[in-house]
């Protein structure tokens, strides 16, 4: 199909050598509505491609390409030269202004209908001809870069697909059940990247250029997206994709794919409701705000919450919930219009929360976190990067530092033992499962360090070691250590059994 398609782009190139200077000028003249229905009727009819978009149409395949690393890029099936160069020159002249379609749907047949005619129109006045087959492909990649996000649209489509990692126009990665591997999908280039990266962060009011290079987006169905472009991305533009399940999951789809057993679930719930503090932590991708989404839904439904978060990614199913997001400064300025983490934290003690619920810890935000948890906001949950209880809470000291107040050390530690009751330690294991690894209480302070307790800790057959087990095929049981706080769940109406803390062996 390949060499086929280079012959006919090859005759068809020497049959309108004479006319392309003629026709070139047709690129730069300004889409004019009026002419539409004269040009379209001298064009011929091209139909909108089916509603799904996962299909592709041939292209060619490219030859291999060794990046500056020295990587060697396997051959991929490319948008052919010629329809290339049409779908970067039309991208954006089938557009009355910029951000015409940025809110439009990539499976609404009427906007693929307008875009198409308009399509039509365009070519029909530039006297541009082509095959049928790269009528198909040209529209189909049009559709893609307008509706949706060019040539990672199928990828985004994909329900199996949890990540999307592009690495420059030519490489582009996906988490398909826990595991990476290299796609067979590119960008016609770096241009074509740049442009979905704008076509992602301009219904945000955001803005990805040489004066921010870098910036946090999410798309419509709530993903989360991290952008990196040049200079800073060496190989092209960066866009990172965590993508948001498209049903919100609960306690029992945890329980069901073995995240935690069901005896662990009914203690969550009942630390939750008894209101108390708790720190979800975790390497990246291991699945904290997952699980920070699912124990959020134990909150009653007669509590005013709040949360506050760098993108939101929370999806809470109760009626009384404010959701706060950060705001970077307006355009043209440093600072003006910006709000924080930080900024949003210090504003939602005046909203008379019951409960908050932060995203993610990432500097001095901690603090004022802590300080809350201290002073009456009982109940607040949050996330931190870390990968054990005990380095979360060397994390919290140093994130504590960074709010540029200099308090000491010791005083840090106290705020810390005496605000958060349990750490809930998330992991991705070795075979791509995401579990619940380890569950820990805050005892207090002994000298003048925090003292910890495991409860929980995930374990696998022949593991003799103190700390959980990375691989698969383990289970998370009792440590055999009865929490502090087990008076305080009777308070709230519950009476967990004595066995769950218990370890297996004197069950």
């Amino acid at each position: 199909m390949s060499s086929f398609l280079s012959r006919r782009i090859n005759e068809q190139e020497k049959k309108d050598s004479a006319e392309k200077a003629e026709r070139s000028s047709f690129f730069n003249d300004e889409f004019n509505a009026a002419d539409e229905p004269k040009a379209a009727a001298a064009a011929p009819a091209v139909p909108p491609p089916a509603a799904s978009s996962a299909s592709r149409i041939p292209g060619e395949m490219s030859e291999s390409v060794t990046l500056d690393t020295g990587y060697v890029v396997p051959p991929k099936l490319r948008t052919s030269a010629r329809v290339s160069q049409l779908r970067k020159q039309l991208r954006t002249k089938l557009l009355a202004f910029p951000d015409e379609a940025d809110h439009w749907d990539r499976h609404d047949s009427e906007k693929q209908q307008i875009l198409i005619g308009r399509m039509n129109t365009i070519l029909a006045k530039m006297g541009v001809k082509l095959p049928p087959v790269e009528v198909a492909e040209l529209s189909e990649g049009l559709l893609n870069d307008l509706l949706g996000f060019g040539a990672i649209q199928t990828l985004i489509e994909d329900r199996t697909v949890s990540e999307v990692m592009v690495n420059g126009p030519s490489v582009i990665f996906a988490e398909q059940k826990g595991k990476l591997h290299e796609t067979e999908f590119v960008f016609d280039d770096d241009d074509h990247a740049y442009f979905t990266a704008q076509k992602i962060v301009r219904p945000l009011q955001r803005t990805i250029d040489r004066a921010n290079p870098m910036v946090d987006a999410r798309l419509p169905d709530g993903s989360r997206v991290h952008i990196v472009g040049q200079p800073s991305a060496l190989l092209g533009t960066t866009i990172t994709i965590r993508k948001f399940p498209s049903k919100r999951l609960t306690v029992d789809d945890l329980v069901k794919f073995g995240s935690f057993p069901r005896e662990v679930a009914q203690f969550f719930e009942a630390c939750v409701v008894s209101r108390l503090n708790i720190v979800v932590s975790g390497g990246t991708g291991s699945g904290k705000t997952t699980l920070l989404n699912v124990l959020s839904s134990y909150i009653p439904e007669d509590e005013r919450i709040i949360t506050v978060e760098d993108s939101a990614e929370l999806n809470l199913a109760q009626r009384h919930v404010v959701r706060l997001e950060t705001a970077p400064p307006i355009p043209g300025s440093k600072t003006e219009g910006r709000l924080e983490i930080r900024d949003l934290v210090k504003g939602s003690l005046r909203m008379r929360p019951d409960r908050l619920v932060i995203g993610e810890c990432r500097s001095g935000e901690a603090l004022d976190m802590l300080q809350a948890m201290n002073t009456g906001h009982d109940g607040s949950l949050t996330t931190v990067h870390s990968n054990s209880p005990r380095d979360a809470v060397g994390r919290l000291e140093t994130l504590c530092m960074m709010a540029g107040m200099d308090l000491p050390l010791m005083v840090i530690r106290q705020q810390i033992a005496g605000a958060i009751n349990l750490f809930v330690q998330q992991a991705r294991l070795k075979d791509g499962s995401r579990k619940v690894v380890q569950v820990t209480e805050v005892q207090g302070m002994e000298g003048e360090s925090v003292t910890l307790q495991d409860l929980f800790v995930y374990k696998t057959p022949g593991h003799t070691q103190m700390s959980y087990s990375h691989e698969g095929g383990g289970s998370l049981d009792g440590t055999g250590f009865r929490p502090n706080f087990v008076d305080q769940f009777k308070q709230f109406g519950f009476n967990l059994p004595a066995k769950i803390f218990q370890a297996p062996s004197k069950r």
